[in-house]
């Protein structure tokens, strides 16, 4: 993990964003969890909104804006829209959408855990925003903050961009860490819920870790991703005892038609499926909490793909809010603040 020291700009908006109840009378420094975000309702338009948002994004498409503008407006989101509601819908909670509900769980068990700091929530895209996050934390007169995104490994199209953005919005000083792909307590909380599921299920024939693709493009310039996500299944594995043979990993999610990082999570399940592997178990631990991603991509689809192939996909959930998680996290900050 690394911290990144951002001194204090002069102004920012004044907006409001989530808050959860400080336990102690210290509210000057504060905890920022940030997530990627989502739409606020399964909607076309609501989730054009936030396609229209997350995808003129520089650091998530790289294309000149005056080519991808108008095939975004014009070709993308019309398509997508729609679509892509229908895949929310199926997944939508009482509460709302899966990944803003964990999120703010789990900001309410860091709060009880951290009582001297005040735990906030953002979203790099969509609502609450970085901006209004920080121009209620001025609000509240807070003199110091600690950005931490929910994304275990680096990569400049997540952890970055959320940097971008603070260095932007941000309004007193502010440190960021950015990433904890190898942190003992995140490590040792992930590979204890894999073995939670083994214990209550059974084990599966092969365990497969899947995390977020990125393009190829990105890791051939640099982007230490590929290598954190190695680090972070290798060291997952060696915490459950796994042998070579009993475990892989790959990326998911790919978006348009560029090469990605290899293997592709839907070819090594049907690699897996044709060398005779009829139950895998599957895990996300580049995903704090579920989402679209992990629950209608991996739990659904893939599972009904893995399926037709004559096996079954046991989908491990995210850490989410659960105990494990919410210790590691606040063990994590506590120890960034007594540095």
């Amino acid at each position: 993990m690394s911290m990144t020291n951002l001194p204090s700009p002069a102004s920012d908006t004044s907006r409001t964003t989530t808050q959860h109840p400080v336990a102690s009378a210290e509210p000057r420094r504060a905890l920022l969890l940030v997530n990627l975000g989502t739409p606020d309702a399964p909607t076309a338009a609501a989730v054009r909104r936030f396609l229209r948002e997350f995808l003129l994004d520089r650091r998530v498409v790289q294309l000149p804006r005056w080519l991808w503008w108008p095939l975004l407006q014009a070709v993308i989101l019309p398509l997508r829209g729609a679509r892509v509601a229908k895949k929310y819908a199926s997944i939508w909670l009482p509460g709302g959408s899966p990944l803003a509900v964990h999120t703010h769980a789990l900001a309410a068990a860091l709060q009880q855990r951290l009582p001297r700091l005040r735990v906030a929530v953002a979203m790099r895209y969509g609502e609450p925003s970085l901006a209004r996050a920080f121009a209620e934390l001025r609000r509240q007169r807070t003199t110091k903050v600690l950005v931490l995104p929910l994304y275990p490994q680096y990569s400049t199209t997540t952890t970055a961009s959320v940097e971008d953005v603070v260095n932007r919005a941000r309004s007193m000083p502010t440190r960021l860490l950015a990433g904890y792909h190898l942190d003992p307590g995140w490590v040792a909380a992930v590979a204890d819920s894999i073995r939670a599921h083994w214990q209550a299920k059974g084990r599966g024939d092969h365990l497969l870790l899947s995390f977020h693709g990125i393009p190829q493009r990105l890791a051939d310039a640099g982007d230490p991703y590929p290598q954190q996500c190695e680090a972070s299944a290798r060291a997952i594995a060696n915490a459950l005892r796994l042998q070579d043979n009993a475990w892989s990993m790959a990326y998911q999610s790919r978006f348009g038609r560029e090469a990605w990082l290899q293997p592709a999570t839907s070819d090594a399940l049907d690699a897996l499926a044709a060398g005779g592997v009829r139950k895998v178990d599957v895990a996300c631990p580049g995903f704090a909490v579920d989402c679209l991603e992990t629950l209608e991509e991996i739990a659904m689809l893939l599972s009904g793909r893995f399926a037709e192939s004559g096996g079954r996909l046991r989908y491990i959930p995210c850490l989410n809010a659960s105990p494990a998680h919410a210790d590691a996290l606040a063990a994590l900050v506590q120890g960034e603040l007594d540095r």
